[in-house]
């Protein structure tokens, strides 16, 4: 059974799952750029209950970001790692950059387009750009 990891910055938290993934895509939604402090976040996401957290110090925290979604944080280093919803509620979404290998997929759209930010030039990488969802709850 093939698996991936995911580790912040510190090393105190970790979150290993059970490939395959679902899929991969770059989010552009605002939330996203706040909580990274970047122009979009690249997600992988993972079956729920595929995933196992590795945190003996207890430093995973849980931030609501909105009424049905939140973010799963190093409390020590600070390192943005997971999101969950109850949009998606049988998955786990992980934050690509804190994968310690590659992903078993690559990129297959850009997500949130309608609010991607323009300071930033993406060139055209042939991925569709979707806008947000129906809700506006992420």
């Amino acid at each position: 059974m093939s698996q991936l990891q995911s580790i912040c910055l510190c090393g105190g938290v970790q979150i290993t799952g059970t490939l395959p993934s679902l899929w991969l895509a770059h989010c552009h939604c605002t939330q996203c750029q706040r909580a990274h402090g970047a122009a979009f976040v690249t997600w992988i996401g993972m079956r729920a209950d595929g995933c196992v957290v590795h945190d003996h110090e207890q430093l995973l925290r849980w931030y609501a970001s909105s009424p049905a979604a939140e973010r799963g944080f190093c409390s020590r280093c600070g390192s943005s790692l997971a999101f969950r919803s109850t949009r998606w509620p049988d998955e786990l979404h992980l934050a690509v950059a804190n994968l310690t290998s590659a992903a078993d997929r690559t990129p297959q759209a850009h997500v949130f387009w309608d609010t991607h930010v323009g300071w930033v030039a993406l060139a055209d990488d042939g991925l569709p750009r979707k806008g947000a969802p129906d809700s506006d709850t992420v």
